[in-house]
């Protein structure tokens, strides 16, 4: 891309969960991370928790292997430009554009992640279900601390790693704009995402979180999922040995999420996603950003 083409994009969420999507079938846009962090500046850029680049798998040599099963790869970036597995409302916001942009029709359809394909059924308008694999609960002990206060942490990974603290009150989790101290340090090697949950009630829990490369965010899919598999552990219920799905409804800062974990351990994760805006960016910005 020259500095004289204009770079088109589309803003969309889910729970306030935001991105920027940046079509880009034929895979031939190099987004090096700053320019992925420019973009994702919410006073210099056009602002977002994440970019979602939107690839046609054969065309992309980190999805090529998925390409029989999923025709498009989502290329996630954090806010601040490094590379994520997987991001849970992003899948939605990524089928709902992939809806909008008349690329798919609307029904089941597959997409092709860093942590692997991905079953997503989307509606025409309304919610988007995605079935987002088996959690896999790792028997590291973790230890997350803020100011002063310590608490276990739940080492859940749903394609991304995840710390999950229950605590007796949201705030103190504190401000999230830094990532909260964990230990020993070596269990995430290439850092965490961390979630504070509370309990709202039978079936329903509430969470905050910071997310690897991005700070806290309004929502995240994936933690959510995490939470939900977390608190069923420890509630009791494993539905790999009881044959009985368990639901809960997890609250974020953005909206509410349903997550249910199937007899089989699949986690399917159910909320909205909406695009919400479309346009190119200038020549001149485009320019300098790729620069």
């Amino acid at each position: 891309m020259t500095s004289t083409q204009r770079l088109p994009f589309l803003k969309g969420h889910g729970t306030e969960n935001d991105f920027v999507i940046v079509p880009d079938p034929d895979g031939r846009l190099d987004l090096p991370a700053t320019a992925v962090a420019r973009i994702c500046d919410r006073r210099a850029g056009l602002g977002g928790d994440g970019l979602l680049r939107a690839v046609r798998s054969a065309a992309h040599p980190e999805a090529r292997a998925q390409a029989d099963e999923a025709e498009w790869f989502m290329d996630y970036r954090n806010g601040d430009g490094s590379i994520a597995e997987m991001c849970g409302n992003g899948v939605r916001v990524f089928a709902r554009y992939l809806l909008h942009a008349g690329l798919v029709e609307a029904g089941d359809l597959a997409i092709a992640t860093r942590a692997g394909v991905r079953r997503v059924h989307v509606a025409k308008t309304g919610d988007v279900t995605v079935s987002m694999g088996r959690a896999e609960l790792r028997e590291e002990s973790v230890v997350v601390t803020v100011d002063g206060r310590s608490w276990p942490a739940r080492n859940v990974n749903m394609g991304n790693p995840h710390a999950v603290a229950f605590v007796d009150d949201l705030a103190h989790a504190g401000d999230l704009l830094a990532v909260p101290p964990f230990s020993p340090a070596s269990v995430y090697p290439d850092g965490v995402n961390i979630e504070f949950v509370v309990d709202r009630g039978p079936g329903r829990v509430a969470m905050r979180v910071h997310e690897r490369g991005s700070g806290e965010t309004r929502s995240c899919g994936t933690g959510a999922c995490a939470v939900a598999v977390a608190t069923a552990r420890r509630d009791g219920a494993d539905p790999t040995e009881t044959g009985t799905p368990v639901t809960y409804t997890v609250d974020v800062l953005g909206g509410s999420l349903s997550i249910t974990e199937l007899p089989d351990g699949t986690v399917e994760m159910t909320g909205p996603a909406e695009i919400v805006a479309e346009g190119t960016f200038t020549p001149a910005w485009t320019g300098a950003a790729l620069a």
